[in-house]
This record gives structure tokens, sequence and C-alpha cells, in this order.
């Protein structure tokens, strides 16, 4: 179909709306029509930004990811800090809209995602990462802060600790007692978690860290 000569909506607000019907009902519920209504136009005129409901997807994709704060750098150059933080910040975002999470399966932007790398890269080539660690740390990254923030937010918020809600005391007693004795909440797991994959890589690596490959005693309680 032909894209309007003219645009009775913005591109922005276009995006917002679909986002706010898939935060509501989910990805299912998007559909051109609705996204018409929901704007008060009639469906062609979203063909002035859009091509398809695939790029729509794709811009409502890269909308949540880009909502992810950078962290400032640290004077200390304590990249595997850093990192962490950047990680929790993603999953903040990510996590605001639990509904949308699935399209970032398909739809995730490669290209702001490359720009952000870029940048990661450079700062680890300044830390004195070596380069033949950068697409490990990299990769790995993105498969752990991805997965995991994802499958989070593909489940019901948790009200308590519990990560295994379903094992049976009787049935899976070591793994009931490992999960009452658990002291961490989902966001302080994916912290601990973070970490000690980055400081896994310094420490094979032969790399340092201001923490000096320490853990931290305490983590952030705030969800």
């Amino acid at each position: 179909m032909p894209r309007p000569s003219t645009p009775l909506i913005s591109r922005k607000a276009t995006i917002e709306a679909a986002l706010s019907i898939i935060d509501d009902d989910g990805p299912d519920a998007l559909s051109l029509p609705r996204l018409a209504r929901e704007l008060k136009v009639k469906p062609p005129s979203l063909y002035y930004h859009f091509a398809d409901k695939e790029e729509i997807l794709t811009a409502v994709a890269r909308a949540i990811v880009t909502k992810t704060v950078i962290p400032r750098r640290p004077a200390s150059g304590d990249w595997s800090e850093w990192l962490t933080r950047l990680s929790l910040n993603f999953r903040s975002a990510v996590l605001r809209h639990r509904r949308a999470a699935p399209i970032l399966l398909r739809y995730l932007p490669r290209d702001y995602l490359t720009n952000m790398y870029e940048d990661v890269a450079k700062y680890l080539a300044e830390c004195g990462v070596p380069l033949e660690l950068h697409v490990q740390i990299l990769d790995g990254m993105e498969k752990l802060a991805l997965g995991a923030t994802i499958v989070e937010a593909m489940q019901p918020a948790p009200r308590t600790r519990a990560q295994f809600a379903h094992a049976d005391p009787e049935s899976h007693p070591v793994l009931s007692a490992a999960d009452r004795a658990n002291q961490l909440n989902a966001r302080q797991l994916f912290e601990h978690t973070v970490r000690s994959y980055l400081l896994g890589i310094a420490h094979f690596g032969s790399i340092g860290t201001s923490r000096s490959g320490e853990l931290p005693d305490r983590l952030d309680v705030s969800a």
C-alpha cells in the first residue's frame, strides 16, 4: 500500500501507542486496525511512517532497548562494575514492559546494539582488557543479560525470593531447602550472576578490576 502524502500522526506517537497496547494485552493484541483506533485515524495513515506491522514491532523493540540508561564510567577503570551496572539498567528497561519482552527475541535492534558494543569495546581497551577477550565478554554478556531478563519478564513478577516454587519438599528435599536458604531476590540473583561471570573472565584472563576479583559482601536490595 502506498504511503500517504502527509502524516496525520507522528512516528513517536505510533510507537508509544503500539507499546501501550502490548503492555496492556500482549503482542498478539497488536493489530493495525486496533492501533489506528487508538490513534483515532484510519489504518492507511499508519503507512506514512511504517511499511507494515513488522516494522512497527521493530520500532517498539528498539524503543524498549534504547531506554537503557548508560551508566557513567567509573574513574577507577572498573570495567566489570560498569558492565554490571549497564546490565542492571538493561534489565530494568525491559522489565518495565514485561509483556513486550518476547518481541525482543525476534526484533532485537542490532544496529543500536552494535553501536553500543563498539563503545563498550573502546572502554574495555582503555581499561587494558586484551582485545582477544572482547568478543567473549560481549557475546557472553548479551546471552546472559538478554536471556535472563526475557525469561524473567515472561514469568509473573515474584512476590517472594522463592525461585523454585514448584519444588515439592518431599520429592525435592534438597532443592526446597536450598530455595528456603536463598537470601537473594531476583534482582540480586541477576546482579550476582553477572558479577560472577565477569570476574571469572578477569580471573582466567589474568586481567584486573578494582574489586580485585572479590564479590561484594552486600548487594543492593532495591528492586
